[in-house]
């Protein structure tokens, strides 16, 4: 599943895929790889990326159940 929330975090802050990158110590494919959902993340990395973009893990990681209901 797309991470589309962590994409318009990023967007929202101006922050291109490669300067979240080496803020957090990844590669941009590895930015890519999350936004796309192609890559699942440690929680370690997971609070570095909700750092560098003053959100939390529950706003860019957490899915709405909204769908199951």
């Amino acid at each position: 599943m797309k991470n589309l929330k962590l994409k318009f975090a990023r967007m929202e802050k101006d922050i291109s895929q490669i300067d979240l990158a080496k803020t957090v110590g990844v590669t941009r494919q590895t930015i890519g790889m999350i936004e796309s959902g192609d890559y699942n993340p440690s929680l370690k990395l997971c609070i570095a990326i909700c750092k560098a973009l003053d959100k939390t893990l529950d706003d860019l990681f957490w899915e709405d159940d909204e769908n199951e209901k």
